[in-house]
């Protein structure tokens, strides 16, 4: 991702926009909303722990000068709490400028969710593409809106991805639990690079990006994540959850990123010299996840 380190006009203040971001408890999602709380943004968060959640919004909104900040409670692998918060959104919102999808996890075991599909894969990509698709007629008419999907690098290590069976749960094999979450990372990309090609017209861009290895209890929970956290520690590799969140602030309210959509942007040293992953050049693949996706929350 591009930097520039003379006086950055994307750190004004943004008085009067309001955004949702999920997954806000602790980590990277946290910091995000806490830095889009401190440039005067409104923000509605989404979490599934009621209690951790009002204490993040009591904390937030001492820090807001006066900013609207809200929490909404929803599980996002469970798509029947997906579509009640997108309502309570949509009937408290007036606007919505900015949506982080950032609600995440890594399972190290196979777990099924509540709609019979892996968890992983519910939790990282189902639930943020029905939320998505839930609050677009609102972004589109406080056009022009972004999306911000939190993906990884990992994606880069998937070569193809069926969309007939990418949601399937099964047995995790002895890396299973890596390929299925670089899997759902991916579909994080795949689906910024579709709604650049649908939604551009509505005035709605998307843009994922890996903030890098970063030390939160997410990637604790990868097989040998606290060894690997310790042992990357000095290097760039790792980033706290600020540094991973000001990636995501960047694509959120950059000026230098308004208009662009379906792009990967990584923090990771180096990346950009990595080839991209062999799906995000199948546009027909792209299409044929987004449509059984639809079918999958119940859209189609």
């Amino acid at each position: 991702m591009e930097h520039h380190h003379d006086a950055e006009e994307w750190r004004r203040t943004v008085d009067g926009t309001y955004c949702v971001v999920t997954g806000t408890t602790s980590g990277i999602g946290k910091e995000i909303a806490r830095g889009l709380v401190r440039r005067g943004a409104h923000v509605a968060f989404v979490c599934r722990d009621r209690a951790r959640g009002e204490a993040v919004r009591a904390e937030l909104a001492a820090q807001g000068n006066g900013t609207d900040v809200r929490m909404f409670q929803a599980d996002v692998s469970v798509l029947a709490d997906v579509r009640r918060v997108a309502g309570e959104l949509c009937a408290y919102l007036p606007r919505l400028d900015v949506l982080v999808n950032n609600a995440g996890t890594h399972d190290p075991r196979p777990a099924v969710s509540a709609d019979g599909f892996d968890r992983m894969i519910a939790t990282n990509h189902l639930g943020p593409f029905l939320l998505t698709n839930l609050l677009a007629d609102l972004m589109e008419r406080s056009a022009p809106a972004r999306i911000v999907m939190v993906a990884s690098e990992s994606h880069r290590s998937v070569l193809r991805v069926d969309p007939r069976t990418f949601a399937d749960p099964g047995a995790y094999g002895p890396i299973g639990s890596l390929a299925v979450y670089a899997r759902s990372k991916l579909l994080n990309v795949l689906m910024a690079q579709e709604v650049a090609r649908r939604w551009t017209p509505r005035g709605i861009t998307a843009n994922a990006f890996c903030p890098g290895l970063v030390a939160t209890g997410l990637a604790r929970n990868l097989p040998m994540g606290t060894l690997l956290l310790a042992l990357a520690s000095r290097t760039p590799l790792v980033h706290s959850p600020t540094e991973g969140a000001e990636h995501a602030l960047r694509l959120a309210l950059d000026p230098r990123f308004a208009g662009r959509s379906g792009g990967f942007y990584s923090s990771v040293p180096g990346a950009d010299l990595l080839p991209p992953a062999l799906p995000r050049f199948r546009t027909d693949v792209q299409c044929a996840v987004w449509d059984r996706s639809l079918e999958l929350v119940g859209l189609s």
